[in-house]
C-alpha cells in the first residue's frame, strides 16, 4: 500500500476541496480550475512556460475525451429540430401522453424507462434514444426540464450503470480486481443498488416536489432558454406542413429504425462509445432523410442549417465544462500524457494514489471498512468516469475484507456503487452532460440538485453494507 504522496497530491488535493466547497456555494469554478492546472503544471515541469502551455494543452485532452458526447449530442439536438420543425415528434409523442398525464407520472416513468434502456445498453446511448421523445411530454405536463433531467440522470447513469447487470462492465472491473467471480459481486450488490437507488430518487423528488411549492425551486435552464431549444422554432424558422398520414409514417420508421438500432446493440455485443456511434449515425441518417422529404429544393441548405443549431447548443453546453473537466482529469492518465512521469514510481494516477494512502490510513473493521469504501470509491470517481478508479475500490476492498475475515463481495460492490454514482455521471458535471444537454439544463445546476440526494443515498447504503459484511 506504500504510496508516497508528493507535494503534487496535496495541492490536487486542496483545488479539489476548494472546487467542490464552491460548487456547493452555487459559484464559477472555471478561473480556479485554470490555476489548479497552472500550480499541478509548475510543479512538474518547474517551468513557466510548461505550466503555461500545460492549460492549453489540458483544454485540448479534455475537448478530445469529451468529443464524442459533444458530437452525440448536437446530432441529436439537430435531429429534435427537424422533427420539431414537420411536428412529426407530436406524433411519435402522442401515445405516450396517456400515461404520463402529472408531472410525478413524468418524473417516474421517465426514470423507469431510462433505467430500463440503460441496463440493456448503457446510459449515453439510452438518453439519446430517448431523452428527444419523452422531454416535450414532462414539459406539457408539469415538469420542470431538470426534473426530467434529473429522474434520467439518477435511474440512467445511477441505478443502471451503477448495477450494470446486462453488460456486465463495472461488476467484472471490480470483480478481477477484487480476484472474485463475477456473479458474486453482481449478487453482492443487488441490495445496495436498491437501496441506493430508492432513497435518492425519492429523496430528489420529495425535495424536488417541496422546492416547487416553496417556489425556490431553480430551472437550471442554460442561457435562460434551454429546453426551449429543443421544443421552439428560432425565429426566422417556419413549422413545416406535412400531411397526418405522412407524419404517421415518418415516425414510425424513425421507431423502427431506433429499434433496429437496439437489436443490432444485441446481436453485434456493442456497447459504450460503439453503442452511442450507431445511434448517432443513425440520427444524422434521419436528420438528411427527413430534411429532404420537408423542405425539399431547400433540403440541401436545412441539412447543414439543422448541424449548425446542434453545434450551436451543445458548445454553448460545453464551454464552461472543459476547463473544469481538464483539471478533474489530471488525477488521471491526463497528467502524464501532459506533463511525463513526474510522479512516483508505483502511482497509479493522482486520484488513485489519494485513495490508495486513505486506505492505509485507517483502522480496520466492518463499519471503518464500508464507509472507507465509499470515500474511496467517491474519490475515485471525481475524475468524471466512475470506471476508472473501481479496478482500485475492487482491490482495495480485497484487502480489507482479508484483514476482517469477511465481506469481500459486499465491500466490492459498495466501492463499485460510490464510485459509478459520482463519477458515472450524477455529481460530477462534466459527466452528466448527456442528461443535462438533451433537456436543455445546466450541468452544473444538475449536479447540485443530485447532490444531497446522492449524499443521502450514500449514507443510507453504507449503513446497509455494514450489517451485510
Amino acid at each position: 500500500m506504500g504510496i508516497s504522496l508528493t507535494a503534487i497530491h496535496w495541492v490536487y488535493l486542496v483545488f479539489i476541496v476548494f472546487i467542490m466547497g464552491l460548487m456547493i456555494r452555487r459559484r464559477d469554478t472555471t478561473m480556479i480550475c485554470v490555476t489548479g492546472i497552472f500550480a499541478l503544471g509548475l510543479l512538474a515541469t518547474e517551468t513557466l512556460s510548461g505550466s503555461v502551455s500545460g492549460v492549453f494543452q489540458s483544454f485540448i485532452y479534455a475537448t478530445k475525451e469529451l468529443m464524442s458526447t459533444i458530437m452525440i449530442i448536437s446530432i441529436i439536438v439537430a435531429m429534435s429540430r427537424v422533427l420539431i420543425q414537420t411536428g412529426i415528434n407530436e406524433t411519435m409523442v402522442a401515445p405516450l401522453t396517456r400515461f404520463l398525464r402529472t408531472p410525478a407520472m413524468a418524473y417516474w416513468g421517465i426514470g423507469i424507462i431510462m433505467m430500463v434502456t440503460a441496463f440493456f445498453f448503457w446510459p449515453s446511448p439510452a438518453v439519446a434514444l430517448i431523452g428527444a421523445v419523452l422531454l416535450p411530454v414532462a414539459l406539457r405536463v408539469g415538469l420542470p426540464a431538470l426534473g426530467a433531467a434529473m429522474a434520467m440522470n439518477l435511474f440512467g447513469h445511477g441505478i443502471a450503470l451503477s448495477g450494470d447487470y446486462i453488460i456486465q462492465g463495472a461488476p467484472k472491473l471490480t470483480a478481477d480486481a477484487a480476484g472474485l467471480p463475477v456473479s458474486s459481486v453482481m449478487s453482492a450488490s443487488v441490495p445496495l443498488v436498491i437501496v441506493m437507488g430508492l432513497v435518492t430518487t425519492i429523496t430528489a423528488y420529495w425535495m424536488m416536489r417541496r422546492d416547487i411549492k416553496n417556489g425556490t425551486f431553480r430551472d437550471g435552464l442554460v442561457s435562460g432558454q434551454g429546453a426551449q431549444q429543443l421544443t421552439a422554432s428560432s425565429d426566422n424558422e417556419h413549422t413545416v406542413n406535412l400531411s397526418p398520414r405522412l407524419k404517421q409514417w415518418l415516425a414510425v420508421g424513425i421507431l423502427l429504425l431506433f429499434a433496429l438500432d437496439v437489436a443490432a446493440m444485441f446481436v453485434l455485443k456493442l456497447q459504450g462509445g460503439d453503442a452511442t456511434a450507431l445511434v448517432g449515425g443513425t440520427a444524422v441518417l434521419i436528420l438528411i432523410a427527413i430534411t429532404l422529404i420537408s423542405h425539399r429544393n431547400q433540403g440541401l441548405e436545412k441539412v447543414t442549417a439543422y448541424l449548425i443549431d446542434g453545434f450551436v447548443f451543445s458548445f454553448k453546453v460545453f464551454g464552461p465544462v472543459i476547463p473544469i473537466a481538464a483539471f478533474f482529469y489530471l488525477g488521471d492518465a491526463a497528467f502524464t500524457d501532459l506533463f511525463g512521469k513526474v510522479l512516483p514510481e508505483a502511482s497509479h494516477g493522482i486520484v488513485n494514489d489519494l485513495g490508495v494512502a486513505l486506505a492505509g490510513a485507517v483502522p480496520l473493521n466492518g463499519a471503518v471498512g464500508s464507509v472507507t469504501l465509499t470515500v474511496i470509491g467517491a474519490i475515485t470517481g471525481l475524475d468524471g468516469s466512475g470506471f476508472s478508479g473501481i479496478s482500485l475500490a475492487g482491490s482495495i476492498a480485497q484487502l480489507f475484507a482479508t484483514a476482517i475475515g469477511s465481506g469481500a463481495a459486499t465491500l466490492t460492490a459498495l466501492g463499485q456503487v460510490s464510485a459509478i454514482w459520482v463519477g458515472g455521471g450524477t455529481l460530477v458535471p462534466w459527466a452528466l452532460i448527456p442528461a443535462a444537454a438533451i433537456c436543455g439544463v445546466s450541468p452544473f445546476e444538475l449536479a447540485r440538485r443530485n447532490l444531497k440526494p446522492v449524499m443521502i443515498g450514500l449514507a443510507v447504503t453504507t449503513v446497509v453494507a455494514m450489517f451485510l459484511i
